[in-house]
């Protein structure tokens, strides 16, 4: 029996008997990340485009502080907070979808630097998240992804 070196290391398990329990569990948390990472943006992208609309998005959180060309860039992170989101989640294109998210997470990040806080907006939420797909960017859909389902990934 091999244990994972990142669950267990070489130290033993203080319930030796727990050791299947963690060998099925720790596949299947690498997958409750990455579902969760993509659901987590459909509620932001769903109102861009079916409430609020991609072209009032554009002015209103865009254009307004000043990142042009607002309309290209608002159908971007529409595509990305929607399709991607839903593509994040089935684990299909994951390490390109998550890589997207990053890099938008970042941005988000960088017109919030330095506020922080939890009552106002600030960079601490799109930074943790643009984290996590940073590393579902690298390590890929895991083992209960489309991408592993087809065999193929970027």
């Amino acid at each position: 029996m091999s244990r994972d070196p990142v669950t267990t290391g070489n130290t033993r398990l203080l319930i030796p008997s727990l050791q299947p329990f963690y060998d099925k569990a720790v596949p299947l948390s690498y997958t409750i990340i990455r579902v969760t990472a993509g659901l987590m943006l459909l509620p932001h992208g769903f109102p861009k485009l079916f409430t609020q609309g991609v072209t009032a998005f554009a002015a209103a959180g865009l254009a307004k502080r000043g990142i042009e060309p607002a309309l290209p860039l608002a159908w971007v992170i529409v595509f990305i907070e929607t399709i991607g989101g839903i593509l994040l989640a089935l684990g299909l294109f994951t390490r390109f979808i998550a890589a997207m998210v990053a890099i938008e997470m970042l941005v988000i990040v960088s017109v919030y630097w330095p506020k922080f806080g939890w009552t106002l907006p600030g960079y601490e939420y799109p930074l943790m998240w643009g984290l996590i797909c940073f590393a579902l960017a690298l390590g890929g859909g895991g083992p209960y992804s489309l991408d592993r389902k087809i065999g193929r990934e970027l």
